[in-house]
């Protein structure tokens, strides 16, 4: 079996359909013989350009493995969801299963604001404690 790639954009007025669209995706890769490797939801987010007067649309990634009959599959239930505004299939040598960088960035600025966030308390605690100790003296 080979490995694939999918990113696919639903229409934005759709969005709260994407979680069963993807379960139904994964299930017929599934019922296929296929294995997801990695799937990510990335939220509505905005479009380069323009495409059919909609500015936003949900981004959902996929990393699967599966012959060639899944995938066409798959493209043909792109092909006929009018919600799906734009699919991308590409073949990869090997499985990938990290985090993409969009997903790290993500997590590594949420880890930011909270860190910054203690940092900030911590800082005051110390410059309120330094201020005390140079009143003191």
């Amino acid at each position: 079996m080979r490995h694939y790639e999918v990113v696919f954009m639903v229409h934005p007025s759709q969005s709260e359909q994407v979680a069963s669209m993807i379960e139904r995706y994964q299930t017929n890769l599934q019922k296929r013989g296929g294995v997801v490797h990695r799937m990510e939801d990335w939220g509505r987010r905005p479009l380069a350009y323009p495409i059919n007067k909609v500015h936003k649309a949900h981004y959902v990634l996929m990393n699967v493995e599966c012959d060639q009959e899944a995938i066409d599959e798959l493209e043909s239930a792109f092909r006929f969801n009018d919600a799906v505004l734009r699919n991308l299939i590409i073949r990869r040598e090997d499985a990938v299963t990290e985090p993409s960088p969009l997903v790290k960035t993500g997590e590594e600025r949420e880890r930011s604001d909270s860190s910054e966030g203690s940092s900030r308390r911590d800082d005051s605690v110390r410059g309120g404690d330094a201020d005390s100790d140079s009143q003191s003296d």
